[in-house]
């Protein structure tokens, strides 16, 4: 599949926003930690990679009902579901200046996820958060995304890259009192 940029202008991907707040000083302490154990910007992008899928739990996982959507908010409440967890690794790649896009997948609902832009090229990744039956990987190669699209199911994985949250997932996060009623707000499609 082709990414598609939905901005041409690269240094759109690299923008602090009131959700991809990586001018934060939670997010900026979590990056210059990372940083510091990278020899370079693909480590650091691992490293980013794997604290947000490891140390912050998907909280339908967790039983969380707590809702955040600020990479800064997810960063200290340790908590989020998958555009969260998306938002929170877009801004520690942007905090080192890796350009990062957010996109999605159409499963049951629409699922969030990140691209990565290295060797001129965009790279999705899934920081969702492992669990039985779901191994996403940090790769460059190939894809190691924690699902696949049904296509005779009508699921569908969307090209699109965005600077910022989709309106519609950024506007359910938003609206949601807690994981319960967000659940039974998610978008279905895009």
């Amino acid at each position: 599949m082709e990414l598609i940029q939905q901005n041409p202008d690269l240094s759109a991907y690299l923008a602090a926003d009131e959700v991809i707040d990586h001018d934060h000083p939670s997010v900026r302490e979590v990056a210059a930690r990372l940083a510091k154990e990278a020899e370079d910007s693909y480590a650091y992008a691992r490293l980013a990679f794997e604290f947000v899928r490891d140390t912050i739990p998907h909280s339908q996982d967790s039983g969380d009902p707590r809702v955040t959507w600020r990479a800064s908010d997810v960063l200290e409440r340790r908590t989020g579901i998958c555009y969260a967890k998306a938002h929170a690794l877009t801004a520690l790649l942007r905090a080192e200046d890796i350009p990062t896009a957010l996109c999605y997948q159409r499963l049951d609902v629409v699922h969030g996820l990140v691209a990565v832009r290295f060797d001129g090229a965009w790279h999705r990744q899934d920081p969702r958060g492992n669990k039985p039956g779901v191994d996403a990987r940090f790769s460059l190669r190939r894809e190691r995304l924690a699902f696949t699209p049904d296509r005779e199911a009508g699921e569908a994985d969307y090209p699109q890259l965005y600077a910022a949250p989709h309106p519609a997932v950024l506007a359910a996060l938003r609206a949601a009192t807690d994981r319960a009623h967000l659940w039974a707000t998610l978008p279905a499609s895009l």
